[in-house]
């Protein structure tokens, strides 16, 4: 990960309040492997390459026609693009990008031991060998979507060793013990991880 590295914000997010929407939106589509190239400067090519992202994983149609138009630029239309965009990401699993872009930070064995699934077969479904099935696939984005949430408190090793610590807001189970198997992430359990990994900015205590 960490295609991410924003030092300046610059047109057209640097009016008040787009700024926080269009990291959000650029923060879930990196931690889908979405961003192909480095972003150290929020503008124009920031967009360009959430727009790129977008079309190669085929979500948000709708959205990119709306990028293209003249107006999109205007900061409330810009403002609630981004927040539609964002929610978009949340929604769509994307496996075929995801699968290297989790690898590379949990490892092949973690990610198996919180999907349930067998290393063999999650080699195939990365190398493409072999079709995601949609059970495995949510899950996948879930675990996406944690890391990316992660991300801006953790490096990778610090992501990894979040998974197996106890923590008191799930009753002092680890992370990965309170998913448990054949998890989805609608369940409550799954629930409360993913809420405690976006608390993590807020409140270091977790």
């Amino acid at each position: 990960m960490r295609n991410l590295r924003m030092a300046s914000v610059r047109s057209p997010f640097d009016k008040l309040g787009l700024a926080s929407p269009a990291v959000a939106a650029l923060s879930r589509a990196e931690s889908m492997g979405l961003l192909r190239g480095q972003v150290t400067c929020l503008d124009y090519s920031a967009l360009e390459q959430l727009r790129s992202g977008l079309a190669e994983a085929g979500i948000g149609q709708g959205f990119l026609a709306e990028l293209a138009q003249p107006h999109a630029c205007e900061p409330d239309r810009l403002s609630t693009l981004m927040a539609r965009i964002a929610e978009a990401l949340e929604q769509s699993p994307a496996p075929g990008h995801e699968w290297p872009a989790v690898v590379r930070v949990l490892g092949i064995d973690l990610l198996v031991r919180l999907l349930g699934i067998s290393p063999s077969s999650a080699r195939r479904y990365l190398c493409g060998d072999r079709t995601t099935p949609d059970e495995v696939a949510v899950r996948l984005h879930f675990l996406a979507l944690v890391v990316g949430d992660l991300a801006g408190a953790y490096n990778d090793i610090g992501i990894r060793r979040w998974f197996d610590r106890p923590r008191a807001r799930l009753g002092g189970a680890t992370p990965a013990e309170a998913l448990g198997e054949e998890w989805f992430p609608e369940d409550p359990a799954a629930r409360s991880v993913r809420d405690l990994a976006s608390s993590i900015m807020s409140s270091p205590a977790t």
